[in-house]
């Protein structure tokens, strides 16, 4: 499956992407930040342990802003088995933030790959790693972990950490919602054959 590193940076651009674009969650409309919102979304949607210690910047919010955008797309062609409209889209991230592999160290911990931009900057350098860690997802056998959420009016992106790789939900709220959807309707069916 996914390295903790990997899977740390799938999870910042699904988070990015959900939090950062218009649609539909949990069968509302679903509005995101903007203005002076913006980077406390931002910071709100980043991992803990990875998150910038300081305030976000408006300039990097908004740079993460239209790449959530970009993000989504990728998530929704590989879930209409798009594939090379989410390899495009890759590509054209990957050469825009300039990522480039760097081993990097925190005092006291092991050496890691990181993906940063060839400017540092937070947007960019997150940016360079979301879209690294998606295109060795998308180059690989696990692209379809990557989905949109199969529920009605929801359309809020995860990636599919599952050991039988049948997620189709983002969340366990939209999983009951649909569950809970189809009871009702076959309940209601038993009923009207019971009348007649």
């Amino acid at each position: 499956m996914f390295d903790s590193h990997m899977a740390l940076l799938l999870d910042a651009a699904a988070a990015l992407v959900n939090a950062l674009t218009d649609g539909g969650s949990h069968g509302r409309p679903y509005r995101a930040p903007r203005g002076a919102d913006l980077p406390a979304a931002v910071a709100a949607a980043l991992p803990e342990p990875s998150r910038p210690a300081g305030p976000i910047a408006r300039a990097d919010a908004d740079y993460l802003a239209r790449e959530a955008l970009r993000m989504r797309a990728v998530f929704e062609a590989v879930d209409e088995e798009r594939y090379d409209d989410a390899a495009e889209a890759l590509n054209g991230m990957l050469r825009g933030t300039g990522a480039r592999p760097q081993l990097d160290r925190a005092p006291g911990e092991p050496w890691q790959v990181h993906f940063h931009g060839a400017e540092d900057s937070v947007g960019v350098g997150w940016s360079a790693g979301c879209a690294t860690a998606l295109a060795l997802a998308v180059g690989s056998e696990l692209a379809a972990r990557l989905g949109v959420c199969r529920a009605p009016g929801c359309d809020r992106v995860y990636v599919d950490t599952s050991r039988n790789a049948a997620r189709q939900f983002c969340s366990t709220a939209c999983q009951s919602r649909v569950k809970a959807a189809a009871f009702r309707a076959r309940r209601a069916g038993g009923r009207g054959r019971q009348k007649a």
